[in-house]
């Protein structure tokens, strides 16, 4: 009677410690996804205690494959984000798609983030002198856009500011010049011509004075 109540026992402990040796079956997820856009260095992605560093493709405009090095078991919540984005650029998934770079491993099949990579732009401006006349009219030969600058209010003498709705990206020249004289004045535009740099432009200097009769 005793010897039968051991076999069981011992059977028992034997489905145990088989059952123990079951770790290696839990679902892992790799965390990768693609970026598209990259034309700097300087990216680092984080997710999770790990860090990985993003070079642009040796192709311009190609994709940017990345992968993370340590798998992610079912259930665990990730976040990727750009713990410090490419030289010159801002980056983040694409408008109007689902935003995959934060979910719950496991909710979905495959873990595969896409992100989008621009070069930022930045606003170009500056100031005008002299304006006594309506019809003035500025544009940016290079990338496009115009304004429109009415003249001050009677008795004001100082410059009249403006800046451009269509920024400029970095690296990009622009040129802006007079499209449209105001009435019996003629303008000039100094500094501006040259390449973007990485701050907004705001002395473009507008000079108008009386039209030679």
């Amino acid at each position: 009677m005793k010897s039968s109540l051991i076999r069981p026992a011992l059977a028992l402990a034997l489905v145990a410690g088989l059952a123990g040796c079951g770790g290696s079956d839990k679902a892992e997820f790799v965390v990768k996804g693609t970026i598209a856009g990259i034309v700097y260095p300087g990216a680092v992605l984080s997710t999770n205690g790990m860090e990985i560093a993003i070079a642009p493709p040796a192709t311009p405009g190609d994709l940017v494959s990345f992968s993370f090095p340590n798998k992610l078991e079912y259930g665990d919540v990730y976040r990727v984000v750009f713990k410090s984005p490419p030289n010159n650029q801002q980056c983040g998934t694409p408008q109007g798609q689902y935003d995959s770079s934060s979910d719950t491993a496991g909710r979905l099949a495959d873990i595969n983030i896409a992100f989008v990579c621009e070069v930022t732009p930045y606003a170009i401006g500056g100031a005008v002198t002299g304006l006594t006349a309506d019809g003035l009219v500025l544009s940016n030969g290079s990338t496009g856009g115009t304004v429109s600058i009415a003249k001050p209010a009677a008795g004001v003498t100082t410059p009249v500011p403006f800046t451009f709705d269509t920024p400029v990206r970095f690296g990009v020249s622009y040129g802006v010049t007079v499209l449209t004289q105001p009435t019996g004045q003629v303008c000039t535009v100094a500094n501006g011509t040259d390449v973007m740099k990485a701050a907004n432009v705001s002395n473009i200097a507008v000079t108008c004075v009386a039209a030679p009769s």
